[in-house]
């Protein structure tokens, strides 16, 4: 993810300086941290890195922290005797390392940071500049983006689904513009990431982990079902596994909710869910496709029955959290029989839920989506496909229900990450916004 990169970068940008000090490489740098003393921890580490670690002037970056767990518990005595001091912490899978850790973590004393993959404007600030984002950043709805426009920026979103947001892949893309040059960096991420389930857990459980993460590519769109994964497994087993993989962000549960109200949780079915990848990049090399063979399909969204337009989705939604949020995903879905619907997504807008719809292809209904709004009463929904935007009042029309009057926000791919900044314009019923339009 460039976690490394990230802090340091940081740190140099708005403090001045960096002293890193990676506890993997000094396999013996555990041991300085058996001291409580955040001065005496302090005074070895500059010994052994031959550097003056500086309040105020640098940050401390324990880097690889997993390697040492009870360094976190001694960050708690940093904060309280070196409040001066700025600290910083990475780890590799850290989740593993912490759920064997038996120390007490300090409790109020650290800020944690949730990294996710590039985001879609990041992606096209990387290979083209700000300028075409300044498109994004300025549209309202109900207002047109030009043809053109329209198709560079949804072939930049084609881009992005194939390419992903891992810095790597997208640095070794900038520099060629080549999937079939960035396609390696991809794959080795993907092996790498097989490879450090080696460090943790016991032998048998590792082939779970890797069973699991295969299957989750394959099951991408659908249902997760553990059956799917080892007939011969329990499912318990099975789940304790996954439980791994999202514990360390390698993959994202996508539970299915009532859609009542808010907060979602409050009405999860566990039993119910859809698992994410983190990158969507990585989902298309552990489903074995050839970028090249996907470059040339006509609309890129279509793959795998648009479960890509789904998960690529899903990705952007989850990049709208505020990074110290430890963002989750919900979907709605209805078993009845002769009335089955499912809705992709469902977002906040305040305290209102919304529904999202999303659409591979051109054309298609939404049946799911007028059955939700019938059902629960929303009063706004999007839908999100290759279309140009468009807003409209829509009327539902659902057997069994009255008919009912929504707003539908139709957006492009490419504008899902300005969703917050655009719903928080749309929070007005319809027939209120309309009062507002005779009296102006």
């Amino acid at each position: 993810m460039g976690k490394t990169w990230l802090v340091e970068a940081t740190a140099r940008e708005c403090v001045g300086d960096v002293v890193t000090l990676d506890l993997e490489r000094h396999a013996r740098a555990r041991e300085l941290f058996a001291d409580p003393s955040p001065r005496k921890i302090l005074a070895a580490i500059e010994a052994l890195l031959g550097k003056r670690v500086e309040a105020g002037k640098c940050v401390l970056f324990l880097d690889e922290i997993q390697a040492a767990p009870e360094a976190l518990s001694r960050l708690r005595y940093f904060h309280e005797e070196l409040p001066q001091l700025h600290v910083a912490a990475a780890g590799s899978l850290l989740d593993f390392a912490l759920a064997e850790h038996a120390s007490s973590m300090p409790v109020g004393r650290i800020e944690y940071l949730y990294v996710e993959p590039l985001g879609f404007a990041e992606f096209v600030g990387a290979l083209e500049g700000e300028v075409i984002l300044d498109v994004l950043r300025d549209w309202r709805p109900g207002e047109p983006i030009a043809g053109p426009v329209h198709e560079r920026l949804l072939g930049l979103c084609r881009e992005y689904a194939l390419v992903g947001g891992m810095p790597a892949v997208v640095d070794r893309y900038r520099s060629s513009r080549s999937l079939v040059d960035a396609a390696p960096v991809q794959q080795n991420l993907l092996t790498t990431l097989r490879d450090d389930f080696a460090k943790y857990g016991t032998r048998a459980a590792q082939p779970r982990l890797l069973k699991v993460l295969d299957s989750v590519a394959r099951q991408a769109g659908r249902k997760f079902m553990f059956v799917q994964v080892d007939r011969e497994q329990r499912s318990a087993v099975l789940r304790e596994a996954l439980d791994c993989l999202c514990r360390a962000r390698i993959c994202h549960r996508v539970y299915g909710t009532h859609g009542n109200g808010l907060p979602f949780a409050a009405e999860v079915d566990e039993r119910n869910f859809k698992v994410l990848m983190l990158d969507t990049g990585l989902l298309l090399a552990a489903q074995g496709l050839l970028w090249q063979e996907n470059w040339r399909a006509s609309d890129l969204m279509l793959v795998n029955e648009g479960a890509l337009a789904e998960h690529l989705t899903g990705q952007m939604l989850r990049a709208l959290a505020p990074s110290f949020v430890d963002s989750a995903l919900y979907y709605w879905t209805r078993q009845q029989r002769g009335a089955e619907a499912e809705v992709d997504y469902l977002i906040a807008n305040g305290t209102e839920v919304v529904p999202v719809e999303v659409k591979s292809g051109k054309a298609g209904t939404l049946r799911s989506l007028h059955r939700f709004v019938a059902e629960k009463g929303a009063r706004l929904a999007v839908r999100v496909s290759s279309e140009p935007p468009q807003l409209a009042d829509v009327k539902t029309a659902v057997p069994g229900f009255e008919p009912r009057t929504f707003r539908l926000l139709s957006i492009p791919f490419y504008l899902i990450g300005e969703l917050p900044r655009v719903l928080a314009g749309l929070g007005a019923a319809p027939r209120e916004a309309k009062r507002r339009r005779r009296q102006h």
